[in-house]
């Protein structure tokens, strides 16, 4: 999602951000960061939304504990992506207190955030 314009946005809201080139070497493996990212209680932010056909990402996810929000709409230049984001804080933040982790949400382009699949299975 880019390295300045979403997290700049994010941190202007006075959220806290770790970028992940900030954090990991590119091509980091996904066995190496994810596992990270569940420790620490992150939450996972990105705009790959082929995600959930792609099973073993999935599991990967789930299985590190992630709590994560994925941006369904595509091709969107950074601006675009920084606003959604930044709309859907609240229902971000909800879901993080009231869904127990891991799981994986849906960020929609109206700022609407659905959960789509928990480490028991798909909702």
């Amino acid at each position: 999602m880019g390295r300045q314009v979403v997290p700049q946005a994010l941190r202007n809201a006075e959220e806290q951000v770790v970028v992940f080139r900030e954090r990991f070497a590119g091509g980091t493996k996904d066995p190496v960061w994810l596992p990270e990212v569940g420790r620490n209680g992150w939450v996972l932010l990105t705009k790959d939304s082929r995600i959930r056909y792609r099973r073993n990402e999935m599991q990967a996810l789930l299985s590190s504990g992630v709590r994560s929000f994925v941006l369904v709409s595509r091709n969107l230049p950074g601006s675009e992506m920084a606003e959604i984001f930044v709309k859907a804080l609240p229902a971000i933040k909800r879901m993080c207190a009231h869904q127990r982790s891991p799981f994986i949400a849906h960020v929609h382009r109206d700022g609407k955030v659905v959960l789509m699949a928990t480490a028991v299975g798909k909702k």
